[in-house]
């Protein structure tokens, strides 16, 4: 028997696009709260009056993840006044390949009998089981899609082909866990850009800091900055004017990588920096190698930098983490870009005494 995931699913739902173009929450299981339902139809495409559809997309609010797959009903029998409608699932993980394999049954089997009961059958079973198999709507086994895939599905050699040397800004921003905004008027772009960039910094293993789909709303806007660093997706060109946002912005659009004046004297490049940028580039443009080999070739070079973090420490009292001994620092008598980096890494990482 597959392993049952119920610490995973938290919730399903459904939205409706009937003929008279309204868009409503029409049924959810086990309940999601008000908020959470006018958020998810905010994110749904439903509700947008430039009648663009989007298929599938998927993001972060309060640390729940949502994906939605969206269809247009034609020839259904079962939905004859629905236009479109929208399956929401929201989970306690990342796996965007996962749960858009899960909503893409859950749409079959509504398409088909037009009633929420029998998409409930196969949550309960995939909620219970890890699995749900039909003949006609196709299976889905929750154990064939591994987090670790779903952290490697994105191209780091596409985003380094597109911004060159200017990479290890973002690789910068995010070892320091600055606030990174990424820009693009297609959700779709942003999906696949922001959701690689964790990968940079590979030996934390965080998803967590991704907020792929976010809008200029006051609910959401306060939810992301109370987080310390992040990845935010936004649509609306408006967040350009919202300095207080961010510390590096991205117009995805136009290729373009802004750092805010307030992060500049942290975020300072030196020669440090200029080895990492040529190490990225040329490692990415090599056709024999594939995005996960860069992703790993990337990571040793930041084992080294934290290697060198670590031997500038001094044990704390108890079970505390190591506090940098600035002291050390200072004899090593690195370039004052390279000591700047190091300090404030260790501040990243907790290790400067207080």
């Amino acid at each position: 028997m597959a392993e049952p995931e119920p610490q995973l699913l938290l919730a399903v739902g459904l939205i409706e696009k009937d003929t008279n173009g309204d868009a409503l929450w029409v049924w959810c299981y086990p309940s999601v709260t008000a908020e959470l339902r006018s958020l998810l139809l905010r994110k749904c495409c439903l509700t947008d009056e430039n009648e663009l559809l989007h298929t599938f997309v998927f993001g972060q609010y309060k640390r729940s993840w949502f994906y939605i797959t969206t269809v247009e009903v034609q020839d259904s029998p079962a939905l004859k006044k629905v236009t479109h409608f929208s399956i929401v699932l929201m989970a306690k993980d990342f796996n965007p390949e996962k749960y858009a394999a899960f909503t893409r049954i859950l749409c079959r089997i509504y398409l088909k009998h037009g009633s929420p009961v029998k998409m409930m059958e196969s949550y309960i079973a995939v909620l219970t089981k890890g699995i749900c198999q039909s003949e006609e709507n196709g299976s889905f086994l929750s154990k064939d899609f591994d987090a670790r895939k779903a952290y490697l599905a994105g191209s780091i050699k596409d985003i380094v082909s597109q911004f060159g040397m200017e990479t290890v800004i973002l690789y910068t921003a995010l070892m320091l866990k600055k606030r990174i905004v990424v820009y693009h008027p297609r959700i779709e772009a942003i999906q696949e850009f922001t959701r690689t960039l964790p990968a940079l910094v590979w030996h934390r293993q965080d998803w967590s800091i991704l907020h792929s789909y976010v809008h200029l709303n006051e609910e959401e806007v306060e939810a992301l900055k109370a987080c310390t660093g992040y990845i935010a997706g936004f649509t609306d060109s408006e967040v350009n004017s919202r300095p207080d946002l961010y510390d590096v912005y991205v117009n995805l659009a136009d290729s373009e990588i802004t750092v805010s004046p307030l992060v500049k004297e942290a975020m300072t490049m030196g020669k440090l920096h200029k080895e990492i940028g040529q190490l990225i580039v040329q490692s990415a443009e090599d056709p024999e190698k594939s995005d996960s080999q860069v992703i790993k070739e990337i990571s040793l070079k930041t084992k080294e930098i934290l290697a060198t973090l670590a031997s500038l420490t001094e044990a704390s009292d108890g079970n505390e983490k190591p506090t940098l001994n600035s002291e050390a620092l200072k004899q090593k008598r690195f370039p004052p870009a390279t000591e700047n980096f190091l300090f404030h890494l260790a501040a990243a990482e907790q290790m400067l005494k207080i």
